[in-house]
């Protein structure tokens, strides 16, 4: 039988940590209540975690068809699609993190936990949303009969990437939306600018682009996944090593400086 979950009050700031890991069940149950919430009386449920990213990439296949512009030698929804699947994640995780603590506000300003606890839990839930839309590029590559090269064994390393650029972007506007609450509509307009800067071109020869590091962990998710033309393009990974370092770190060091005040202007 699971050990119940209790919550208490007052613990110090050397026993921060251990609380973050103290209270690891958190994580999990605030990710499956918004899971639940999300999806709960939806017709089709957790389609929507598929429905959208497809959607977009028939949009972005069209305009690629029409633009001409390049795909590596792969079909055209394949090549989107591989680009989606992390920009998915990390548009959902800035989105619902933007958002987290006010849908928790009653929580953090009554009782003690790490709120660390409430922006990842938006990471796990859109991780969860990542998983489902795999399941579909997996469909895509038996449709066209796509065998994915030898580099696809490094895939595992990109998907943790991103995670941790999901991460730490979370992180900063999750903080900064508790702090400057006109933020969060700044974020769809982030997302909607970043679709376009990030996913349509592949980031081989364009060095002002591919500073952007979502630019470099998108080609690497293509040069795993499909090969071929697609290839790495080193100064757009470096930025991407560099750019997750960065976000993560100044993320964790930001959020924890706002969490000193947070329950007071929440």
């Amino acid at each position: 039988m699971p050990q119940p979950l209790i919550i208490e009050a007052g613990r110090t700031e050397g026993q921060y940590w251990r609380d973050v890991w103290r209270y690891r069940e958190l994580f999990y149950f605030l990710a499956w209540r918004d899971f639940l919430i999300r999806y709960k009386q939806t017709y089709v449920g957790v389609a929507w975690a598929l429905i959208r990213p497809v959607l977009t990439m028939f949009v972005l296949t069209m305009v690629g068809k029409f633009g001409k512009l390049p795909t590596g030698g792969a079909p055209g929804p394949l090549f989107f699609f591989c680009a989606l699947l992390p920009w998915q994640f990390f548009s959902t995780t800035l989105s619902e993190s933007s958002i987290s603590f006010v849908y928790n506000a009653n929580l953090v300003s009554k009782v003690y936990f790490p709120r660390l606890v409430v922006p990842t839990s938006s990471v796990i839930i859109s991780f969860v949303d990542f998983l489902v839309s795999a399941m579909f590029l997996v469909i895509l590559l038996f449709y066209y009969r796509f065998v994915p090269p030898a580099a696809i064994v490094f895939l595992p390393f990109f998907v943790l990437l991103i995670f941790g650029a999901s991460l730490g972007a979370g992180l900063w506007t999750a903080a900064l939306t508790v702090k400057f609450r006109d933020f969060r509509f700044v974020v769809p307009f982030i997302v909607q600018f970043g679709l376009f800067a990030s996913v349509l071109f592949p980031g081989k020869g364009h060095l002002l682009y591919s500073l952007n590091p979502i630019v470099g962990i998108i080609d690497g998710f293509r040069w795993c996944i499909l090969g071929g033309e697609n290839v790495i393009y080193w100064p757009a990974f470096a930025a991407s090593i560099i750019g997750v370092t960065f976000a993560v770190i100044t993320g964790l060091w930001y959020f924890r400086k706002t969490e000193r005040v947070l329950a007071d202007i929440i």
